[in-house]
């Protein structure tokens, strides 16, 4: 069985998934793919980031991206945020530019997330590593499963819930979610390769006002505002 630190109030939720034959495996390729001297991203503090950011109890908006980047210093386990040295990658510029055209929010200097993160934005990838340079290396090797038991359990056990799901790979997981108890909001990738079609699809308005109409905490999107992570 893998030994896995995880994030206290998360483990009730998914602990089990640490003891199954997929995850042992998971972990015995990564430890493999290391011995071979293969750079992996993020660093091992950072695989599961996302949930250690997010306490479960506060969860109110899961973002689904696909793997981590595959640069020196981008990934840092939160999907498309970035550090606050690392240039802000063209998708999240995209997305900066929605929220302007939205809620009238200048684009913030830098792509780190965190801030999102702290207020319930579970910001998380289905595939948590990749090596260097080859995006979707660590495809197929486990991850899928066990980020697919995440969002299944988080739509069993959570109500008001709102999942963003951009892009064709995120869209493919709706069927883990309970349309009556949750907001679904679709759109394309904001991928410079959409062609603008993430755009004027107003999520994070629509967001906090679902939010809103059922007594949670709107979201703050002005990601200048977030301190640095230490």
């Amino acid at each position: 069985m893998a030994t896995v630190t995880f994030p206290l109030s998360w483990r009730p939720l998914i602990e089990e998934e640490f003891t199954k034959p997929y995850f042992d495996k998971l972990v015995q390729f990564i430890k493999t793919e290391k011995a071979m001297g293969k750079k992996i991203y993020p660093p091992g503090s950072l695989i599961f980031n996302a949930f250690a950011r997010t306490d479960f109890r506060d969860l109110k908006v899961v973002i689904i991206g696909q793997d981590p980047y595959h640069g020196p210093g981008e990934a840092m386990g939160l999907c498309f945020s970035v550090p606050r040295e690392i240039r802000i990658p063209p998708s999240l510029k995209n997305i900066f530019k929605e929220i302007q055209n939205d809620l009238d929010i200048s684009p913030p200097q830098h792509g780190d997330l965190s801030y999102w993160a702290d207020q319930g934005v579970l910001l998380l990838n289905a595939i948590l590593t990749v090596e260097h340079k080859r995006p979707g290396s660590h495809r197929k090797k486990g991850w899928e499963t066990f980020t697919d038991a995440v969002i299944q359990r988080i739509s069993n056990e959570k109500e008001h819930v709102v999942f963003l799901l951009w892009g064709n790979f995120a869209r493919s997981k709706k069927s883990l979610i309970h349309p009556n108890k949750h907001l679904i909001l679709e759109s394309p990738h904001p991928s410079p390769l959409a062609r603008g079609g993430f755009f004027n699809n107003h999520h994070f308005s629509l967001t906090n006002k679902w939010l809103k109409n059922h007594q949670l905490a709107p979201i703050d999107w002005d990601n200048s505002k977030g301190e640095v992570c230490l």
